[in-house]
């Protein structure tokens, strides 16, 4: 039986329930939550992410603790499929913990479902030091004039590759590589090491990937209450290409996925599995996961990181928040949690743990202290983002509607049914266009 593979899924219906069942908060509409207790308080704070993440957040986390006598900090981590389940989840039982990790794609439906704390007043009298902060990564996490969420990292949409292996056979990668030049590129690789080709699958990737082809032709996924394209016609270059890989043999096969955690760093067909059959030559990922995809190949076998295919990069492409750190609308303890994300972008000592996994820093000083510290694949991160991006993108789209993350599942359906052949590119585009943008309408 095949996994379905279901990211995000429940999110906009355990929202809904939200505002039905409440938060708990017991405050009055537009009061701001301030509270603190001086002398201690005991927190928690959720993130996803990898091994690597996980282990050096929960080491800054413990030594906010020590610098801050009597806070303890409970650290609760889960895979990049399971977390917005479960955020929904306490969303919706009024039990999220007082830092939350958030991404650009559904924070506003957090903020808009008031369950996030406004930051404005803890960055306007320096609680939160933003001071070395460009004004365009702030306003990334403000919505209607507040700021729902702090950056804690710049990223951009990158194509990881077993660099090793296309070294011994004589391939080359460039950046900026047209959706034909990847075909190619997928053909000539399969044809000479035996390797396929893992394309977006699951986890709000096929959604990510899908949106940044139509950048390429000036158009956007979303509109005002539908599709922000006009025809089902618009998808089809998504849906080909999975098509296309599975008729010519250069992808590999979905069942594969069967046992996996989509998105999970560790088993991904990159650096998961002995058989080149089942492995892939690359993987659609965000540039700030190059080390942990580095840290979980075999031993003597270096990942690179290039751009996504596509048939405009620079109209395609864009720098990204790769999260950001937000707090909880029912939070008890907001003064000593807006103190913990300033000492997360401020602090050099917490950041020289940290290393810019999540992205490089906000805090220019903090990207400049640390960058002798860094790795060499953090310091390949850097560059990527400042010599290969910066130069050849264009503004980030707006942040996802409400109920995007209906529309996602329902992407990732029909990308799993054109992988294993129950729908063609065609019928599964018509299917989205019909069904995504009924979804859509119902906001």
């Amino acid at each position: 039986m095949k996994k379905r593979i279901i990211a995000g899924v429940l999110v906009s219906a355990l929202l809904a329930t939200t505002l039905v069942t409440g938060c708990g908060s017991g405050k009055n509409e537009g009061e701001q939550t301030n509270n603190t207790t001086s002398e201690s308080a005991d927190m928690s704070m959720f993130w996803w992410g990898n091994q690597v993440r996980n282990e050096r957040t929960q080491a800054v986390l413990d030594m906010f603790s020590e610098e801050h006598e009597g806070i303890q900090i409970d650290g609760q981590f889960a895979d990049g499929t399971d977390y917005w389940t479960r955020l929904a989840t306490l969303s919706a039982g009024g039990t999220l913990p007082d830092v939350i990790q958030m991404d650009y794609l559904y924070i506003e439906q957090y903020a808009d479902n008031e369950l996030l704390l406004d930051l404005t007043p803890y960055i306007e009298d320096g609680t939160i030091d933003t001071s070395n902060v460009s004004e365009s990564i702030l306003k990334a996490g403000e919505i209607d004039g507040k700021v729902y969420g702090l950056c804690n990292g710049i990223n951009a949409p990158s194509l990881f590759y077993n660099k090793t292996l296309l070294d011994d056979a004589g391939i080359e990668i460039k950046d900026n590589m047209t959706l034909d030049e990847f075909k190619e590129l997928c053909r000539e690789v399969y044809e000479k090491t035996g390797y396929k080709t893992s394309l977006t699958y699951g986890s709000s990737t096929s959604t990510a990937y899908l949106e940044y082809l139509l950048r390429a032709q000036d158009k956007q996924l979303y509109g005002d209450g539908k599709f922000g394209v006009e025809s089902a016609e618009e998808f089809n270059e998504f849906f080909e290409l999975l098509e296309e890989g599975i008729e010519e043999g250069w992808h590999v096969n979905p069942s594969v996925y069967a046992e996996r955690q989509a998105a999970s760093v560790e088993q991904d067909c990159l650096v998961y599995g002995s058989n080149p059959e089942l492995m892939s030559w690359c993987a659609f990922y965000s540039s700030n996961q190059l080390t942990a995809m580095q840290n979980a190949a075999p031993e003597g076998t270096e990942i690179g990181i290039t751009t996504w295919p596509s048939n405009n990069p620079t109209k395609s492409n864009y720098l990204k928040p790769s999260q950001f750190f937000c707090i909880s609308a029912n939070t008890e303890n907001a003064d000593v949690a807006a103190e913990l994300l300033d000492y997360i972008t401020n602090s050099v000592e917490a950041n020289n743990v940290l290393l810019g996994e999540r992205g490089v820093p906000i805090s220019s000083v903090v990207a400049e202290e640390i960058s002798a510290n860094q790795d060499e694949k953090e310091k390949e991160v850097v560059a990527y983002i400042n010599d290969v991006v910066t130069p050849n993108c264009s503004e980030i789209n707006a942040p996802s509607p409400a109920n995007s993350s209906e529309v996602i599942n329902l992407i990732d359906g029909l990308t799993e049914k054109v992988l294993f052949g129950e729908l063609s590119a065609e019928e599964a585009s018509e299917q989205l266009f019909t069904e995504g943008n009924q979804i859509l309408a119902s906001e």
